[in-house]
C-alpha cells in the first residue's frame, strides 16, 4: 500500500466513539530465577553494582524502539531488559510486568514510553525492587484515571483517534478491537522527526493495543511513593505536550523537555539515556 493512501477501516464500533479525542505509546513461574552476580562486572560487561534498567514500550510500537537507548545503556555497563508489553489490558499488562520484575535480583529503574507509562505506573505498586520511574512522553496516570481522560489534561488536543484502523482479534470483548495507526498518517502523528523510510518501516511493524485499554481506570500510582523523572516531547502529536506537563507536575517528577516527536527514545537517544542514567544514579 502506498504511504499516501489511507487504509480501509472497519466500521467504527461503540467503544471508539466513547474514546473520541483519546490517543495511545499470566506469565508462568520462571524456570530459572535471576541469580546475583559473583563479580562486580560480568562477562557481558554489565556492572552488577548498578540497577537493572527495564524498558517498557507502548502501543503502535515494540521493544525494538528502545534499541538506540539500550545500546548506550549497555555501553555504560547497565543490565537492561526490554520485555514485550502484551497490550491486552492495563491491569493484565501491569501484572505481566510485575511478574517479570519478580525475576530480577536487585534494584530496578522502570522506564515507560507512551502507554507503557500507564503500565509501569501500576506495575511498580507491589514491586519492591523498583527504585525509580522514568516516563518518556508517557502516561503517568492518577488513581481512577484512564488513558482517554489523561489526553485532555492541560487543554491539549490530538487527532490520532481519527486515524485509527480497527481489526478484530480472538477473544475480544463486546465492541473491542485492535487499534493501529493508519499508515498514511503514522509518520505525522507518531514519528515526524524520523526519516520517512524509517517511519514507514515502523508503520508496517506496529503492534496494536486493544481499544479497551484506553478506558480502564488506573490503580494506585507508583509515582506517589517512588521518585520519578519525566521527558516531555515538545512536538508530540500523539500525547499532547500540555497533558504531559500536567502529568509530570502532578507526579512531582524531575522534568526535562526535548524537541521531539512522540518517539524521543529514537530521535533523541542521548537525551533520553542521560535522564535514565540520572535516575539510576540519584534515586
Amino acid at each position: 500500500m502506498n504511504d499516501n493512501q489511507s487504509e480501509p477501516r472497519m466500521p467504527r464500533r461503540p467503544l471508539l466513539g466513547a474514546i473520541a479525542g483519546a490517543a495511545i505509546g499470566v506469565a508462568t513461574v520462571p524456570l530459572v530465577a535471576a541469580a546475583p552476580a559473583a563479580a562486580s562486572r560480568s562477562t557481558s560487561g554489565q556492572d552488577a553494582s548498578k540497577p537493572t534498567i527495564v524498558l517498557v514500550h507502548g502501543a503502535f510500537a515494540d521493544a525494538s524502539g528502545w534499541a538506540a537507548v539500550t545500546k548506550r545503556l549497555l555501553g555504560c555497563g547497565y543490565p537492561v531488559h526490554a520485555p514485550a508489553n502484551p497490550l491486552r489490558g492495563l491491569h493484565s499488562d501491569a501484572e505481566y510486568l510485575r511478574m517479570f520484575l519478580s525475576t530480577i535480583t536487585g534494584p530496578v529503574v522502570l522506564v515507560g514510553h507512551s502507554y507503557g507509562g500507564a503500565v509501569i505506573t501500576n506495575a511498580a505498586v507491589g514491586s519492591h525492587n523498583v527504585k525509580a520511574l522514568v516516563y518518556i512522553a508517557a502516561y503517568a496516570l492518577d488513581e481512577g484515571e484512564a488513558v482517554a481522560a489523561a489526553n485532555d489534561l492541560g487543554g491539549g488536543h490530538s487527532d490520532l483517534i481519527n486515524h485509527v484502523v480497527l481489526r478484530p482479534f480472538p477473544g475480544a470483548g463486546e465492541g473491542d478491537a485492535d487499534g493501529y495507526i493508519d499508515r498514511a498518517h503514522f509518520r505525522r502523528l507518531f514519528a515526524a522527526d524520523l526519516p520517512a523510510t524509517q517511519a514507514a518501516v515502523m508503520a508496517t511493524a506496529q503492534r496494536p493495543a486493544a481499544l479497551s485499554t484506553l478506558l480502564t481506570p488506573s490503580g494506585v500510582p507508583g509515582w506517589k511513593t517512588i521518585p520519578s523523572w519525566y521527558v516531555v516531547a515538545k512536538d508530540d502529536q500523539t500525547i499532547p505536550p500540555q497533558a504531559q506537563r500536567v502529568m509530570a507536575a502532578r507526579a512531582q517528577a524531575r522534568t526535562t523537555e526535548v524537541r521531539s516527536s512522540h518517539v524521543p527514545m529514537i530521535s533523541r537517544p542521548d537525551a533520553v539515556t542521560h535522564i535514565i542514567v540520572t535516575a539510576a544514579t540519584t534515586a
